[in-house]
């Protein structure tokens, strides 16, 4: 069972049982997937839970005759079911709950009801009710019941159905019988109770010799035995799904009622096959059932037959009622047997596959009985016969045609085109869906497969190639299960071949994922230092202020010029402005189906306005059918692990800039240059730090995951081994790159926030430094709108600039002394050093705890000469010390400090 499954299940049943508030469904799920155990259902286990079930009720009788209903409806999964329940008898506690949920929702069920038409007298929760209040209430329940569930007439029934049909075929209309087909009841055969056709006078046949009876008796039966009412034996009519009964002449001789009596119930099961017949020959029921219908017209007709010859020998005064009797015995398991069917077939209301499951259970409950197991036989391999042609055409041409919704793969009117715009990616997975109901059980192992078989081949077709399996076969049922087993195989084969040789060598899949590569996970590099230095200035504005087709012309620019010019896809790149920041997009997917969902979608998205670099990514158009394996759901995870490292990319840069900014500040002569000093000592650790991360990413994640993609691709047998490869790979990566962990992302982000910061001060201050100067120069170089400087103005000029540089110098050292620089410096490595401590500890925590042993690469390469180690164990000394004894650890830190 899949997690969605789970999940679905849990919160229905939350909702059954009208639970609300609480931990919700997540902790049920986790308690589950954690727990459950597989189980296996057998015939003893099933019995034996029954039995306890049945000891355990007030009402065993009920109990066991609602489980034979349902076991006659050929229900799936009852007897896990009943396991199910036999197990909560055992449960004390959940048993309480069950029982004082069950008497809350019948006191909110009868306030609701309260005014409605029928009122009941209840007594109230707390008083007990005695035996005779009981049996009052349960008769007008039992009367409310009854008058509403009235059976509905047939022709509703054809009517609702044949909508239903129309409706999924709007291009041709499912066809129906004429109305005089229904009208004229003499056509079907059975029995017309409530007319008085014969108008011969009955003699009462207690007035005749026993010998007279018998043979008055034998004609009545022959004719009794084809549905048509006798002298003396007359037909019931039929209240609901009831079995037909017959009423015999009271005055009848004993013996001869006897033998009758035996009789009858042929003609009870003749009368409901023939109505089984007329029924389902209607197209409304589907070819499945217009094919078993069909079937038993033909043992019917065999049974037409005996009965005639029947005929023929009571004329000839050879037919006495014990040789009647001896003759219809073998006919008589026969006609018991259609009728069970027929009857069970109805009260499950089953179609297509469903049908054939009963019939292939019947079949095998059947065993060590031949004649009853060859007859269900034969019924089963003439009912399969349309549904193995829909079969057929879908495993050996990716075809549905299936009018009747009978088949177990159903089709649903989804556009391919959508496919690169939804998120969810629901063509792959919903365009054809499993009809669970509609499994047939002998199939139901090998459900996945024919479902994917057709799916295969329907996507080339769909790419203009018409395919056919070269070994398709006609699939015949069988009991022995290898037989069709054995050729859906092959087409499953096929079928993954066909589609997967498309992708890969026709549609180049694994190119276009190289090319995808090269962008989204920054494997070119010169392509990127040409396209960082085109748009550094544009995505340094508002996102709002950008021009999207600038951005796109410098993309351009920046592919014709770098190696990416080779790529043959390099045209399928664009640009894209995300809505969202990269944490905040994070952040709601991880949020999902928890708490913190509500208030992170709900939050407004205006508060801060974006920048060019936090809302940049790349997109890039997938066309069909490529876009099965990179779907909306796998580029926006390639989009999340690109704006990641893209603004690494731009805080390396940033920090390379400050560097290259601060060799300037060296040629001022500060009187006090030792806060310049740590400054730059801190550049180079955030530096390090970056371009470690950096490192870690795409050495020692991404392209080792990648190596093991190309090589799983390789070895893949079909394309949902691709879409498993593919995924897997991009969940690697989020994962082992931090993205997935919302504590771990948190605080990468502060420190990535901390070293923009940072070097916005830095480049503010030496602009502030340089700018003086820059404007002297541009005076002296330039000159005034009068024209070129006179050599007295130059000497004057310089006289100017050293006393300007000599000042500034000195002003400058001043100013930062006074302003705090230095205290905002020390700030800066302060916040530095407390997050990457942070980040350190939670790197080594999850990397023994949850098995992450990637992360702790990245300790390593941070942490080489074990500095951070000993700061990490002294900040955990301390701490552990101060939950001690807080006071005596003062006059150490002290002597520490000093």
């Amino acid at each position: 069972m899949s997690e969605f499954r789970i999940h679905h299940d849990v919160n229905e049943l939350l909702s059954l049982l009208r639970v609300h508030g609480g931990e919700g469904a997540e902790v049920y799920i986790d308690l589950l997937q954690k727990n459950r155990t597989p189980y296996v259902t057998t015939t003893v286990s099933a019995h034996s839970a029954k039995v306890k079930i049945a000891e355990f009720s007030r009402t065993p009788e009920d109990f066991l005759k609602k489980y034979d209903e349902l076991k006659s409806k050929n229900t799936r999964n009852l007897d896990p079911l009943v396991y199910l329940l036999s197990k909560l008898t055992e449960d004390k506690e959940t048993l309480q709950y069950l029982q004082q949920n069950a008497k809350e929702r019948a006191e909110l069920a009868v306030n609701a009801t309260a005014s409605g038409s029928i009122s009941f007298t209840i007594p109230s929760a707390t008083s007990k009710i005695s035996m005779q209040e009981l049996e009052e209430l349960r008769k007008q329940l039992g009367s409310v019941t009854t008058s509403s569930s009235v059976q509905q007439p047939l022709e509703l029934i054809r009517k609702i159905l044949r909508d239903k049909q129309n409706k999924k075929n709007s291009g041709q209309p499912i066809p129906v019988f004429p109305a005089w087909v229904y009208e004229r009841s003499a056509l079907n055969g059975d029995f017309l109770t409530g007319s008085s056709l014969s108008t011969d006078t009955t003699v009462p046949i207690g007035t005749l010799p026993l010998a007279s009876q018998e043979s008055t008796i034998v004609e009545d039966l022959l004719y009794v035995l084809i549905g048509v009412d006798g002298r003396y034996i007359t037909a019931q009519p039929l209240i609901g799904r009831q079995n037909r009964a017959f009423l015999v002449d009271p005055n009848l001789d004993m013996s001869v009622k006897e033998l009758v009596t035996r009789i009858l119930p042929v003609a009870a099961s003749y009368s409901t096959v023939t109505r089984f017949i007329e029924e389902k020959s209607s197209f409304e029921y589907g070819q499945v059932n217009h094919a078993l219908a069909a079937a038993m017209r033909t043992l019917i007709k065999e049974y037409m037959i005996l009965i005639t010859q029947l005929e023929h020998l009571q004329r000839q005064g050879l037919l006495s009622l014990q040789k009647l009797w001896f003759y219809i015995q073998p006919t008589m398991r026969t006609m018991e047997i259609l009728a069970s069917l027929a009857t069970s077939v109805d009260k499950g209301e089953c179609m297509g596959g469903s049908t054939l499951s009963l019939l292939h259970d019947r079949t095998f409950n059947y065993t060590g009985d031949s004649q009853a197991q060859e007859l269900c036989l034969y019924l089963t391999k003439a009912a399969s016969v349309p549904y193995f042609e829909i079969l057929e055409k879908w495993i050996y041409r990716g075809i549905i045609n299936d009018p009747y919704s009978e088949f177990m793969v159903e089709e649903h009117e989804l556009q391919k085109e959508k496919i690169q715009e939804d998120y969810n990616d629901k063509y792959w997975d919903q365009r054809y869906t499993v009809v669970q109901q509609q499994i047939p059980s002998f199939l139901q192992k090998m459900a996945d497969k024919i479902l994917s078989t057709g799916k295969y081949l329907n996507v080339v077709r769909e790419c203009g190639c018409d395919v056919t399996c070269p070994e398709a076969k006609e699939v015949i049922y069988t009991l022995k299960e290898r037989a069709y087993v054995e050729q859906i195989e092959k087409a499953y084969n096929y079928a993954s071949k066909v589609l997967l040789d498309f992708l890969m060598e026709e549609k180049e899949l694994v190119a276009h994922l190289r090319s995808i590569k090269h962008y989204f996970l920054m494997d070119q590099g010169d392509f990127f230092v040409h396209f960082m230095d085109l748009t550094e200035e544009e995505l340094k504005k508002p996102v709002d202020d950008i021009i999207p087709t600038r951005l796109e012309a410098l993309l351009e620019l920046a592919l014709r010029m770098s190696t990416a010019n080779t790529d043959p896809f390099k045209d399928d790149l664009k640009i894209d402005l995300m809505p969202h920041d990269l944490i905040t997009q994070l952040l709601r997917v991880l949020a999902i189906e928890t708490k913190q969902e509500k208030a992170i979608i709900n939050a407004d998205p205006t508060e801060l306005t974006l920048s060019g670099l936090e809302a940049f990514s790349f997109d890039y158009i997938v066309k069909w059918p490529l876009s099965l394996i990179i779907n909306r759901k796998a580029l926006t995870r390639y989009q999340m692990l690109f704006r990641h490292m893209f603004y690494c990319k731009h805080v390396e840069r940033q920090l390379c800039n400050v560097w290259i900014s601060n060799k300037a500040a060296k040629e001022y002569s500060l009187h006090s240059a030792k806060w310049f000093a740590g400054a730059f000592t801190l550049r180079q650790r955030m530096l390090n730090f970056v371009q470690n991360i950096q490192y870690y990413m795409m050495f020692e994640v991404m392209e080792p995951t990648w190596h093991i993609l190309e090589k799983n691709l390789k070895s893949a047998s079909n394309i949902d081994d691709v879409l498993s490869h593919h995924t897997s790979f991009l969940d690697n990566c989020l994962k082992d790159c931090m993205l997935t962990n919302p504590e771990l992302l948190k605080i990468f982000s502060k420190l990535m926030s901390v070293c923009v910061m940072f070097t916005n001060c830095m480049q503010r201050f030496t602009q502030s430094m340089k700018l003086n100067n820059e404007m002297g120069r541009l005076t002296l170089e330039h000159g005034t709108m009068l024209g070129p400087p006179t050599e007295q103005e130059r000497a004057e000029e310089v006289v100017k600039k050293q006393l300007t540089n000599k000042l500034l110098a000195e002003h400058a050292d001043a100013f930062q002394l006074t302003s705090g620089f230095e205290a905002t410096i020390n700030k800066f490595d302060s916040n530095f050093s407390t997050h990457l401590l942070d980040l350190l500890d939670k790197l080594s925590v999850y990397s023994t705890n949850d098995c992450e042993h990637s992360m702790i690469n990245i300790i390593y390469r941070l942490d080489f000469n074990g500095f951070y180690t000993e700061r990490l164990e002294h900040i955990s000394a301390q701490r552990s010390q101060k939950v001690v004894s807080e006071a005596p650890l003062l006059p150490r830190v002290v002597v520490a400090t000093q």
